[in-house]
Order: structure tokens, then C-alpha cells, then sequence
């Protein structure tokens, strides 16, 4: 063991109401984090509000940090200020204490790389540190003393310094956005469709990114597409995407360009969505939404995750979306079949696919080119000019060509994407107008 895997070693914690408390995820993500999970600490009951998991369960948690020599203790639930204060009391001194959504927030830390998501952290941290930091001086006022249950000192111009803050970060992602949503208008008027994916975290949306996009060379220092990305990871682990990535995909039929995004997770709050919805414009912004889930997962987990899907997408997605059942490799016929058939109320004839093998992936390209928006038809009637000869040869880069004419007058009969077309109408309006 290195001496930084010694330093970061954590007891996970996990509370439920009823039935047997499930630590996968919260393993998973501590693990995502850079932990060494070397112990847990479960209880079903009542929330304790002092201490979450009953007196109790909390020295039992000492000890298991004390023998495991533990650096860390991670909950899989929410922690409030009293309750952070009156756990970390009863842990040996030094011992971080982390609840599920700051474990989170860490994680989104250390895979931010560019400059949006790094504001999106710092964001989703400032939306998290507010509520407390305006507990902590209500409650001092209130008490006429200069800090809360040890909590340590409070000062009222902090939470205006917050506000201020998440004001100014707001404004920043705005102009992001702004710039992002001109680059996706250039791309369909150059006849790109925008194809997006989403889904849950480790259900393989990097790796059917880079399935799809197979054997295509990228040009990254393009004009037109400069956030194209060559590369897309594809790791068995939590939020390897924190950002975006956007590659030209491999069809016969249609210029396309696929964009992995940022994965859900469960039960995360509000004010955590929010600080990432302008990651999910990359979603609400595409012509097609490809939902990718883990078919070897138990079906009700599948549902529960497509549930929150849809509510997510639903708010202002308008593009029509296809369930991907990915991962078919690692079950048999039989299950993908009894799969499809229960969630055939939340994903109507979804595709089966194994992004891993690559097997029914040209199945998925056939149904992405069906749901994309039909191409329209359209003839322009042009001067004979050098300008016209410029726009035949745009209209050969960004359309399907049927046939031109030429004689005293250039005809041109093509289809395209809308934009495509109304951008060609636009151009062929100046070129008759020029020669009048």
C-alpha cells in the first residue's frame, strides 16, 4: 500500500428507515474519490436527529475507525451541522468527516477540467456551504453568542459573500452557455444532427461513445467544431465524465456529432442539479437522446433510474428519446427479453446493444438515423455567377445532392436538415438579388 492509499483510507456509514441499508454505491463512489474502503457501519431505524445514527452506532463506528486505522468516515446520507459536529466529537482526533454529497462535490473537484465545470463545482460547493452558513448565524444570534455548538466563529457578511458568489458564477456559466448554444447553431447550419447521451453513471455511455465513433479521425484544431474531443475515456468507475465530449460519429447516411455527458446518479439534491443543468444543455439542446442503461442491472433498479431520467429530461427536452440497453454481453436472450418487456411502459422498443463487443451497435446507427429529424427537399434556381459555383459546392458539403443543371441558370434538387436548407435559401436569395 502506497503512502497516499494509507492516508486516505474510509469507514463508509449508511442509515435507512426500514429493510437492509445497500452500500454498493456509496463504495463505489468513495472508491471513484480515491478512498480505500476499509471497513462500514450500517443501522436501520429512525433518524437520530443529534447524531443520525443513535449513540450507539456511533461508538461502534469509533472503535471500527480505530481499528482499521481509518483516515475517513464517508456517510451515504445527508449530515447536518449538529449532527457533523456531535459524530466528529466521538472519532479519533484527525478523521475527516464527509456525507454523501460533499464526497460528491470532492469527486466533481478533482475531474473538473475545464473551465465550466470547474465553476459548476465551485457552484454546487457554494450552494452547499449557504444553508449552513446561514444556520450557524441564525442560530448564534439567536443564542447572543459568538458560535454554535463549537461550530467555530460566525460572521453575517459571509452569507452575503456566498450570494455574491453564486451571483457572479451564475452570470459566467450564462455567458458559457451562450457561447455554446452559437457553437451548436453553427454545427446544424453546416449539417451536423447533435445526438446526446445520457443515463446513469457506469452504464457505458463512454464506451458506446467511442463505439459509435469508431475508426473516425477527429480534427481538433478545426475552426468550425474547436471543443471536438479525439478521446473519450471509457473506465469502469463513477464520473469519469464530468464534462462534455463530442465526437463525429461514424454514419453512412448523416453527418452526426454525439456528445457524452456528465452521468446522474441517485438521489442527488436540488441545489446539486441545478448547479450542473448547463452540463445537461448538451441534452436538452440535441436532436436525438440516446438513454443508456445497464441491462445486467435488477429490473426494478432499472426503472427507478429511468424514472429519474425522464423527470430530469422532461423539463425541457423536446427531442425524442431512445432507451439503449447496453451491456448485453454479460446476460443471456432471455433476461434482455424479460428486460424489455417490463419496461416497456417507461422505454418503448428500446435498442439492445453491447457497446464492450460492438455487437447490434450498426442496429442502433439504422434507428439513430430513423428518429433524427427528416431531411427536407428543396430545388434553388440560380444565376450562372463564380458565387453560385461557392454555394453548389457548400451545398455538395452539407446535403444530399440529387442533381444540378447547368445552362443559362444553375438547378439544384437536394435534402437536408431544415437549417441546412433555410440557410441555402438565404444565400441563394443574395445571389439572385446580386445579379438583378
Amino acid at each position: 500500500m502506497t503512502e497516499e492509499q494509507s492516508e486516505r483510507r474510509a469507514v463508509v456509514a449508511k442509515r435507512v428507515d426500514s429493510g437492509t441499508p445497500d452500500t454498493t454505491e456509496i463504495r463505489d463512489l468513495a472508491r471513484a474519490a480515491g478512498y480505500d474502503v476499509v471497513g462500514e457501519v450500517t443501522q436501520t431505524r429512525t433518524e437520530d436527529p443529534a447524531t443520525l445514527l443513535g449513540e450507539g452506532k456511533v461508538a461502534t463506528l469509533a472503535r471500527r475507525v480505530a481499528e482499521t486505522d481509518a483516515t475517513a468516515v464517508i456517510f451515504d446520507n445527508q449530515l447536518g451541522p449538529y449532527q457533523t459536529y456531535n459524530v466528529g466529537n466521538e472519532l479519533p482526533t484527525g478523521v475527516r468527516l464527509i456525507d454523501r454529497f460533499r464526497l460528491i462535490l470532492e469527486i466533481f473537484g478533482q475531474r473538473a477540467r475545464t473551465r465550466k465545470a470547474q465553476l459548476q463545482v465551485e457552484l454546487a460547493e457554494l450552494r452547499y456551504e449557504l444553508p449552513r452558513a446561514e444556520a450557524k448565524a441564525s442560530l448564534a444570534r439567536r443564542d447572543e453568542r459568538p458560535g454554535f455548538m463549537g461550530l467555530g466563529e460566525y460572521d453575517e457578511s459571509r452569507e452575503r459573500d456566498i450570494k455574491a458568489q453564486i451571483s457572479r458564477i451564475r452570470e459566467e456559466l450564462e455567458q458559457i452557455a451562450k457561447t455554446e448554444e452559437h457553437r451548436r447553431e453553427q454545427r446544424r447550419e453546416s449539417g451536423f444532427d447533435l445526438v446526446a447521451l445520457a443515463g446513469y453513471t457506469n452504464a457505458g455511455k463512454s464506451t458506446l461513445l467511442r463505439r459509435l465513433a469508431e475508426d473516425v479521425e477527429v480534427d481538433e484544431n478545426e475552426d468550425l467544431h474547436p471543443d471536438l474531443d479525439a478521446t473519450a475515456e471509457s473506465e469502469d468507475r463513477l464520473f469519469t465524465t464530468l464534462g462534455t465530449t463530442t465526437r463525429r460519429a461514424d454514419m453512412e447516411q448523416r453527418d452526426v456529432l454525439v456528445t457524452d455527458t456528465v452521468g446522474f446518479i441517485s438521489d442527488l439534491p436540488h441545489w446539486l442539479v441545478e448547479s450542473f443543468k448547463s452540463t445537461l444543455d448538451s441534452v436538452y439542446r440535441a436532436d436525438l437522446v440516446l438513454l443508456v442503461v445497464d441491462v445486467s442491472e435488477p429490473i426494478e433498479e432499472i426503472r427507478e433510474k429511468l424514472v429519474t431520467c425522464h423527470d430530469t429530461l422532461a423539463e425541457r427536452n423536446e427531442a425524442p428519446i431512445v432507451t439503449v440497453l447496453n451491456k448485453i454481453d454479460t446476460v443471456d436472450d432471455e433476461e434482455v427479453e424479460r428486460t424489455r418487456e417490463s419496461l416497456s411502459a417507461l422505454a418503448p422498443n428500446p435498442v439492445a446493444v453491447s457497446a464492450r463487443t460492438g455487437e447490434r451497435v450498426d442496429e442502433l446507427r439504422d434507428r439513430i438515423d430513423a428518429e433524427l429529424p427528416d431531411y427536407e427537399r428543396e430545388r434553388l434556381v440560380l444565376p450562372m455567377t463564380d458565387d453560385t459555383m461557392s454555394l453548389v459546392s457548400w451545398i455538395h458539403d452539407h446535403a444530399r445532392v440529387e442533381s444540378v443543371d447547368y445552362g443559362d441558370q444553375v438547378v439544384i434538387d437536394f435534402e437536408a436538415r431544415p437549417a441546412v436548407v433555410e440557410r441555402s435559401r438565404s444565400k441563394a436569395g443574395d445571389l439572385v438579388e446580386a445579379s438583378a
